[in-house]
């Protein structure tokens, strides 16, 4: 069977690969041009997925394993489909989640598109998660598994899609790229957005916004006030600001303040106890479902990657579902929710 792998230039998909060499398919590597960055950056680990040192890597990988490799250019997709609306999303008070936009519109459906370009049956990714019998299933390894992050690609694209490492813990795939020869064996995780250098998410929420012509008074500075309105301080923006928050806020007094809400129309930023800024009913729109049917039923619902999912009642109507929590938790709007029962990803959208 002829498989395009997409390399990322970590470990994880150049094991991926080299899985599916050792099962006899003909495989083709093929690294995503996401954004543009320093060309000299050569050296070292480039620190994101994007990277020329990424690059590098995954052409590296690719030469040890004898197979061919593609950069493919995706910049303008990934421009608009995640770092545009990541931005207005975080200017609108909301928090995004970039990782699963960019699954969802930019990895599988471009990168299957080129697959059956190249003639190829599959696409072979390195996310930690199981594909088997039809069902997208969490990982073996639960302090690795990636399933939060898939559940937008949608049962068309996960028909097409293999997953060599859903039964494979991290320790193993260091071990066998180590055994390989490979490249990247010893190379760390990356803990950034690739489009987010150094972690200052605000300052890319400003460039695009200018960037666009929307630069609005949603990045002026506004009112820090308890749940009572009296002012306490003043934050740097909304758009650096997320619900949940407790660190930065930079406000007097010993007590433990969380944001409770942002407040767009205003640039006012509410604050309280933890306890205040938990909720038990969710809105979810933009459902996508990978095996969720219409009406009521008991689930999981797990709203971070590292979270612990809570037992709910669903209501799911068309593109959108109604949740009710067992257990309140902490939300912010833009976030995902995604679905599980036990470890089967039904599907999931985004909190409204």
């Amino acid at each position: 069977m002829k498989v395009v792998a997409a390399m990322s230039g970590g470990v994880d998909s150049s094991v991926a690969a080299a899985l599916l060499v050792e099962a006899g398919h003909d495989v083709v590597g093929m690294t995503m041009r996401l954004v543009d960055v320093d060309p000299t950056a050569r050296t070292g680990r480039g620190g994101t997925c994007c990277s020329p040192a990424e690059v590098d890597l995954a052409r590296a990988a690719c030469a040890r394993l004898g197979i061919p490799h593609y950069v493919v250019d995706e910049r303008d997709r990934f421009l608009e489909h995640v770092i545009d609306p990541f931005a207005r999303d975080y200017a609108e008070g909301r928090t995004p989640n970039p990782c699963t936009r960019c699954n969802q519109h930019v990895k599988f459906g471009p990168l299957l598109a080129r697959a059956h370009g190249l003639g190829a049956d599959r696409l072979a990714t390195g996310h930690y998660a199981r594909h088997e019998h039809g069902k997208l299933l969490r990982a073996r390894d639960a302090t690795k598994d990636q399933s939060y992050f898939l559940f937008a690609m949608g049962p068309g694209a996960l028909a097409r899609t293999l997953l060599p490492l859903g039964g494979w813990t991290k320790a193993e795939v260091r071990a066998k790229a180590a055994a390989l020869g490979l490249p990247n064996a010893g190379a760390p995780d990356s803990q950034e957005l690739c489009f987010v250098p150094g972690g200052d998410h605000g300052a890319v929420v400003e460039a695009r916004l200018q960037a666009l012509g929307l630069a609005t008074d949603a990045l002026a500075p506004g009112p820090v006030v308890d749940e009572a309105g009296v002012v306490l301080g003043e934050h740097d923006g909304i758009h650096r600001v997320t619900v949940g928050q407790r660190r930065g806020l930079r406000l007097p007094g010993p007590q433990r303040r969380f944001v409770l809400a942002v407040v767009r129309e205003s640039r006012t930023v509410i604050v309280g106890p933890r306890e205040d800024a938990t909720r038990s009913r969710l809105e979810v729109g933009e459902l996508q479902r990978l095996a969720l049917a219409d009406g009521s039923r008991r689930a999981l619902v797990q709203v971070r990657h590292r979270a612990k999912p809570v037992a709910a009642s669903i209501d799911v109507h068309g593109d959108t579902a109604t949740i009710e929590l067992d257990a309140p938790i902490t939300v912010a709007p833009g976030q995902a929710a995604v679905i599980y029962d036990d470890d089967e990803v039904l599907g999931g959208g985004w909190i409204t």
